[in-house]
């Protein structure tokens, strides 16, 4: 049988080039599109050295409304059928919903929201017409729990993709595809350096921080499996159920005092 093939966004740093090493190193070929093209090629080469797999790279930005469309067409227009997808594109946009202009805001639903829906809707069909296929969207702890001031549409986003995950995966199960919703919490990469955030969350106490490699591989292994929500770490799970369980006067009042500590407002 030929390789499967894996697309990631997001995949010049961070979570996505941990899940492209880990799907090269689990047999899949790979698609691997972001915006800085000099990171992807550099990270296309470690993998086809490294794994001997066929890695094609796409330069594009998925505030572009048009971006996911030409990605699909040019994979089309190449015959590569996607098995697996991981929609890890993201960033923060920190300050207050009403300082940030409305450009700014659209862009980051675009990116967050749109963008994984339309690949879904792109790349789901083939895989149910093979009868198989592998889909991750990348949530957040911050789509869990209460929200806080600051940084206003990160976690409703993140919230839409883990509902939008577990319904896509009721539809698609039946037809052998596995849909994941991956919920992080604080993992070690570019993320907080882009947004500005890296000295406020370094004082966050060290057992709350993962690293990406480790959350790639637990996502990879609950996606395979076929667990529809997984959050990763012991300690984020254990902090979930204490939310859940917890009189929500108590949690808002634990949020609004330690919230503004790492988020800007």
């Amino acid at each position: 049988m030929s390789r499967p093939t894996v697309l990631v966004t997001g995949a010049s740093a961070g979570i996505g080039a941990a899940f492209a090493r880990v799907f090269a190193g689990r047999g899949f070929d790979l698609v691997l599109t972001a915006r800085r093209l000099d990171r992807l090629e550099a990270l296309a080469s470690e993998l086809r050295e490294r794994h001997g797999c066929a890695v094609r790279v796409f330069a594009a930005d998925l505030a572009d409304p048009g971006a996911p469309g030409r990605i699909a067409e040019d994979l089309a227009g190449a015959g590569v059928s996607v098995d697996a997808l991981v929609n890890n594109a993201g960033y923060g946009l920190p300050g207050s919903f009403l300082n940030c202009s409305w450009q700014q805001h659209s862009d980051f639903i675009q990116v967050m929201v749109s963008a994984p829906a339309e690949l879904c809707h792109r790349f789901a069909p083939g895989m149910v017409g093979r009868g198989r296929g592998w889909i991750i969207n990348v949530g957040s702890v911050a789509g869990l729990v209460p929200a806080t001031a600051g940084h206003t549409l990160y976690g409703a986003a993140k919230a839409l993709v883990i509902r939008f995950s577990e319904s896509l995966a009721r539809e698609l199960k039946p037809h052998g595809v596995n849909v994941t919703a991956v919920c992080p919490g604080f993992t070690y990469s570019e993320f907080h350096d882009v947004n500005g955030m890296r000295a406020s969350v370094s004082r966050l106490p060290r057992f709350l921080w993962m690293d990406a490699d480790t959350v790639a591989r637990q996502g990879f292994d609950a996606v395979m499996r076929g667990e529809v929500v997984h959050v990763n770490g012991r300690v984020y799970r254990a902090l979930l159920q204490a939310v859940r369980y917890a009189p929500r006067p108590l949690v808002n009042g634990v949020l609004e005092r330690f919230g503004p500590r790492y988020r800007k407002t």
